[in-house]
């Protein structure tokens, strides 16, 4: 949800609020918060992804991602665009030596080290609807495992984020750290536990955004890595946004994250080990392709 705690609590269309004000000041100055600090400005300033009402929390942008191991299981005929999953369930199926859908300069953004991949694939630039794939580097190449349906930001994406767009950035990023409203589900990523991740109100489509945050793994696009999600620094500055997050799907698009159900983060949490450097590549389909 990159900026989708950077989203009023008023709705999609409104002037700059002195919840905004105050993070851009945060923002130029390089001033980082304590987390009760961060949650009471949260409190009153943050909205949901996809929110036309008010919340109580916001993520925050990152930079680099991750994807776990996921158990094999079948995985449904990818759509157009979409990488079929290579998994124990695919008769004579093996690990593949690149990613399925992952060009040259793509794949050249992937650290050396990593070890572990979510891909995120949009159906296409100006679609709100992508589907994930869990990959693990093996002696013999990645290994995918099923193909979770997922929900991006209501535009789609872009290479060049800014807060509002309603479109979420596209690149390579790592994951680094998690939190949420429940208690940490056995993840090995550092996990904040926190009442500040509680939101309120509707989404685009109308649906509640009530539990969305209760899981999330920041993703690493502009924000300050080792610290909770509810870290309010910017590092490129307020206006290339924040708070984008891999979180609980409530059922329509986001402002820029991207969402699983609830069942899929918690397998995402498990799965995710700091010690394989995880990394998470998304963007639309003929993007990633390059």
């Amino acid at each position: 949800m990159s900026s989708s705690y950077d989203r009023a609590r008023t709705g999609r269309h409104r002037a700059p609020s002195a919840g905004d004000r105050l993070r851009a000041l945060l923002a130029d100055s390089g001033r980082r918060l304590p987390l009760p600090a961060v949650a009471l400005v949260a409190a009153v300033s943050v909205s949901g992804c996809g929110a036309t009402g008010a919340t109580t929390a916001e993520p925050v942008h990152g930079a680099r991602a991750a994807a776990p191991d996921a158990a094999p299981s079948g995985a449904p005929p990818a759509a157009p665009g979409v990488p079929r999953t290579v998994t124990a369930a695919d008769p004579g199926s093996a690990p593949e030596t690149h990613l399925p859908g992952v060009g040259p300069r793509t794949s050249a953004r992937i650290p050396a080290n990593a070890r572990q991949v979510v891909l995120v694939t949009g159906e296409d630039k100006d679609s709100s609807r992508s589907r994930v794939v869990l990959y693990r580097k093996t002696a013999s190449g990645w290994e995918g495992g099923a193909t979770w349906q997922a929900h991006n930001a209501l535009k789609g994406w872009t290479t060049d984020h800014h807060l509002g767009d309603l479109r979420s950035p596209i690149g390579v990023f790592t994951l680094s750290d998690a939190g949420g409203l429940l208690a940490d589900p056995g993840t090995r990523l550092p996990y904040t536990r926190s009442g500040g991740f509680a939101v309120g109100g509707t989404g685009f489509e109308g649906e509640s955004l009530a539990g969305s945050f209760d899981y999330v793994v920041a993703i690493d696009y502009n924000r300050v890595r080792g610290t909770s999600p509810l870290d309010w620094s910017r590092p490129q500055g307020a206006d290339k946004g924040g708070g984008v997050w891999l979180h609980v799907d409530h059922g329509g698009p986001t402002h820029a994250c991207v969402s699983l159900s609830q069942e899929h983060m918690r397998q995402l949490l498990r799965t995710l080990d700091p010690a394989l450097h995880p990394v998470i590549v998304m963007g639309d389909a003929a993007s990633l392709a390059r």
